[in-house]
């Protein structure tokens, strides 16, 4: 008889993983950017956990995309006004205008030297010839600009 009841308990582990990590998922979801955090951390170990069972290739992917939460400009712009007890309209107005003298400055071809950031500038690329990758042929790639960002030492340091 304890053969059997060691079968049943088995079974009913795996349906008890496969549940955490939606239910992760959903919180991180509606969670705010101080919790949001936390919540990451706890969704991280989870993958950790399953990601010990998996190939390596998937544990690379899961924690990878668990671990870099996307910072945009309104998170930014919400960070400003908590910091500044700004209204958050103020600060996003501000970020939306730093951003258009960035690319008024950029269209001129002006060097921008952000302290601690790095240096984003123009550059030009010349007229070339390239290949169709499907039929080999050669095909004729005009000049065009580019924007490049070189990351300030301190930037690479603090990386």
């Amino acid at each position: 008889m304890a053969k059997t009841a060691t079968k049943v308990s088995s079974k009913k582990a795996p349906a008890k993983k496969a549940a955490a990590p939606k239910a992760a998922a959903k919180k991180v979801a509606k969670a705010p950017a101080k919790a949001a955090s936390k919540a990451a951390a706890t969704k991280a170990k989870t993958a950790t956990k399953t990601a010990a069972k998996a190939p390596a290739k998937k544990a690379a992917k899961a924690s990878a995309s668990a671990a870099s939460p996307i910072l945009t400009l309104r998170h930014i712009a919400e960070s400003i006004s908590h910091l500044h007890e700004l209204p958050k309209r103020q600060a996003n107005e501000m970020m939306n205008h730093v951003i258009e003298l960035i690319t008024k400055s950029l269209k001129k071809g002006d060097k921008i030297r952000l302290t601690g950031l790095g240096i984003l500038q123009v550059r030009k690329r010349a007229a070339r010839m390239g290949r169709n990758p499907q039929t080999g042929e050669p095909v004729k790639i005009k000049a065009s600009k580019k924007i490049a960002f070189r990351a300030a030492k301190d930037l690479k340091d603090a990386i």
